[in-house]
């Protein structure tokens, strides 16, 4: 069993849990991701890992109470457990060597930026920070980001918050401003990968994009997980999560991701009557 030490809410359906997991603590590097079953009848969630403390043996994750397992999860309190917590899975980011580097979160994907980013700034990159949201009420870990860029720039649709628009149109600024950025790190939801990859396909600057396939074992047994890169199917669990975001097939995943919503829909409205929960 792996015990939850701390539990924060950042938003309406964010929620953020510290583990005592010390072997992944201690192993964990950027990029790479864990899957935990809350309990004996749960299913495999994979979760980005968000933060690691090796000393203290804290794991850190962030996620968003959207279906059956995330809200079984994020009903859970500090001093309670969850029964599987495997990881460090897929291969760490490729970051080294990265002088001048935009980091680009979209939504939740602001918790997989922000350490990427951390491990930049720490390392002596010049880092930007492009964060977008829906509007002012979605915004999290702004203290956090702020303090692991030299520039933090929030972007929200409706213009509640920060810079209306998209973070497409604040990077596109940034890169006609003279930015020269030598890679674009970009992780939200898929069709903001696509679009900022466009973009960063047109200035010739080298994109690494983190995928959130359907993903079952994570080991590259299953082939849930599998995407097409550079024509070629890849396993995210084992080749990624992370990959050149220029070669992608976006539409692929995409459809590929809505397979089980209507299921997924069923499941979350029969989990829902039954706790009475309110969403």
């Amino acid at each position: 069993m792996y015990k939850i030490l701390a539990k924060r809410q950042l938003n309406k359906n964010i929620m953020m849990m510290d583990f005592d997991a010390p072997f992944v603590a201690r192993k964990t590097k950027p990029g790479q991701f864990v899957i935990i079953r809350v309990d004996e009848k749960g299913e495999r969630i994979p979760f980005t890992v968000a933060g690691t403390d090796p000393e203290k043996g804290i794991v850190t994750l962030i996620f968003q109470m959207i279906g059956m397992s995330t809200l079984k999860l994020g009903s859970l309190n500090a001093g309670d457990s969850v029964l599987d917590f495997v990881g460090p899975l897929g291969m760490p980011t490729k970051l080294e060597g990265l002088k001048n580097v935009a980091v680009v979160g979209g939504g939740l994907g602001c918790a997989i930026a922000y350490p990427q980013a951390k491990h930049l700034f720490a390392n002596g990159a010049h880092v930007d920070l492009i964060a977008g949201f829906r509007t002012k009420d979605l915004v999290i870990l702004e203290d956090e980001m702020r303090a692991c860029s030299h520039r933090l720039f929030i972007c929200t649709d409706d213009g509640t918050y920060g810079e209306k628009g998209f973070v497409t149109n604040m990077l596109e600024k940034l890169i006609k401003e003279g930015a020269n950025y030598d890679c674009v790190i970009a992780i939200g939801p898929l069709p903001m990968m696509k679009f900022v990859s466009a973009l960063t396909k047109k200035y010739d600057i080298r994109t690494i994009v983190s995928m959130n396939p359907i993903m079952i074992d994570g080991t590259g047994m299953c082939g849930g997980c599998r995407v097409t890169v550079g024509g070629k199917t890849k396993f995210a669990c084992v080749d990624g999560p992370d990959f050149d975001g220029h070669e992608v097939d976006y539409d692929e995943a995409i459809k590929r991701l809505a397979t089980y919503k209507d299921q997924e829909k069923r499941d979350l409205d029969h989990y829902c009557r039954l706790n009475n929960v309110s969403l």
